[in-house]
């Protein structure tokens, strides 16, 4: 079980220093993952990853990934802020629209972002808000199934994203029309693919997508941007995707249709890069014997919002307890007034008593960022294990003062606690 790899001690160390629940991330394991994924593609003059910042907008977590040279993937005014506080700027910033305020385009044109484009209705809106710069990409949608072989691996026709292939043409000739003179492509028809071919397919399909436009528009092809989608083995029976696998197949892909030398390619990978490096660590403090067996957690959905989501699956074991017999079967909850608020339904565990730590694997992305205050729950602390071994706090936890600070207008402030 290759991404549930953190020994006991480690958790144990951490939770001397810092009340569970709370968000553990190895700097030591994202920094393996940058770089294995800049070998996958080092064979591409121009190739850079732009970390999806949405998976886990830390500062911290986003330096390590500057100085593993990545760039960052900006969805909003926020994250675009916290790129700019960190140093990125210009090429390095890749702004993915779709119904963005009209304002957020300025604030990317200021940075000298590269802006994808959702809609063609986009482009007259970039132009009043930043104005059209020589090089601009285009969000793809082919419409349909994705299909690899004959497995459906999406829906593209049922997504919100994208041109159509007839507007994706018209917008080019607009584009082209008002002074642009490079493209970019960009795609994101299936998530979390573990299927080693989603990358070299979606390739295939966006470069000679890519290479039909520049000759009906007269536009240089810019880059390549695979965009996202390549997952992580939430299971223990799964297998992760060979990144330098599906880099070489993406090589043969582009060797075939531009020959050595060609555009850019760009990734943006977020799941993929720290998915499996961070655990939420928490601690069983309640159990209940009912219709069905119990463990209540001090996490909740507040913390890890996916398994309410989308039934998601997220492995859990037990401190010092794995080589014992998984013979209770538990749903694994937290405390909100939901009763989706669950861990796992029907999970096989060891036996589990109020006290025991449990670690709940691959939250290193969409965990903590998803997190909300329903039922005035607040959301935990992040911590780093850095690679010499220690431990640093890189977000606190949420107050109560945090929770009402937006309150400072209410005549109640002052009891509350807050400065008016």
């Amino acid at each position: 079980m290759p991404n549930f790899s953190l020994p006991d001690h480690v958790v144990k160390q951490a939770v001397q220093s810092f009340p569970t629940p709370f968000h553990l991330y190895s700097e030591a394991g994202i920094r393996a993952r940058a770089r294995k994924l800049n070998q996958a593609f080092s064979w591409c003059d121009d190739y850079e990853e732009y970390f999806a910042v949405k998976a886990l907008p830390n500062p911290s977590i986003l330096r390590i990934l500057k100085e593993e040279g990545c760039g960052v993937d900006c969805s909003s005014e926020t994250e675009l802020m916290l790129a700019e506080a960190l140093g990125f700027e210009g090429r390095d910033i890749m702004f993915s629209a779709n119904a963005m305020p009209d304002d957020e385009f300025t604030h990317a044109r200021r940075l000298g972002a590269y802006v994808n484009l959702d809609d063609i209705t986009h482009i007259d809106i970039l132009k009043k808000h930043g104005g059209i710069p020589e090089t601009v990409c285009c969000r793809y949608n082919p419409g349909g199934d994705f299909r690899i072989g004959t497995f459906v691996m999406g829906n593209p026709g049922e997504a919100k994203y994208g041109f159509t292939p007839e507007q994706f043409l018209e917008g080019l000739l607009q584009l082209r029309q008002l002074g642009t003179k490079r493209f970019g492509i960009h795609a994101f028809l299936s998530s979390n693919t573990l299927d080693n071919a989603y990358y070299p397919t979606l390739a295939g399909i966006l470069m000679r997508t890519a290479c039909d436009m520049a000759e009906k528009t007269g536009l240089d092809i810019a880059f390549i941007n695979l965009s996202g989608g390549i997952g992580i083995p939430y299971q223990p029976t799964q297998t992760e995707p060979d990144v330098l696998q599906i880099g070489e197949q993406v090589r043969k892909v582009y060797t075939s249709i531009f020959g050595d030398h060609g555009p850019a390619l760009k990734t943006e990978l977020g799941r993929w890069m720290t998915g499996p490096e961070g655990w939420l660590i928490t601690h069983a403090t309640h159990h209940k014997d009912t219709y069905r067996h119990y463990i209540g957690l001090d996490a909740c959905a507040v913390n890890l919002m996916r398994p309410a989501m989308y039934g998601a699956y997220h492995h859990i074991t037990v401190v010092d307890k794995e080589d014992q017999p998984h013979d209770h079967i538990y749903d694994v909850t937290g405390s909100l007034c939901e009763n989706n608020d669950k861990f796992a339904v029907e999970r096989p565990l060891p036996e589990i008593h109020d006290g025991d730590i449990c670690v709940i694997h691959d939250t290193g992305a969409h965990g903590y960022a998803m997190g909300y205050n329903y039922n005035g729950r607040l959301r935990s602390a992040e911590i780093l294990l850095t690679e010499n071994g220690d431990f640093r706090m890189i977000r606190r936890a949420e107050t109560p003062q945090d929770y009402f600070a937006t309150l400072d207008i209410d005549p109640c402030a002052e009891k509350l606690g807050l400065k008016v």
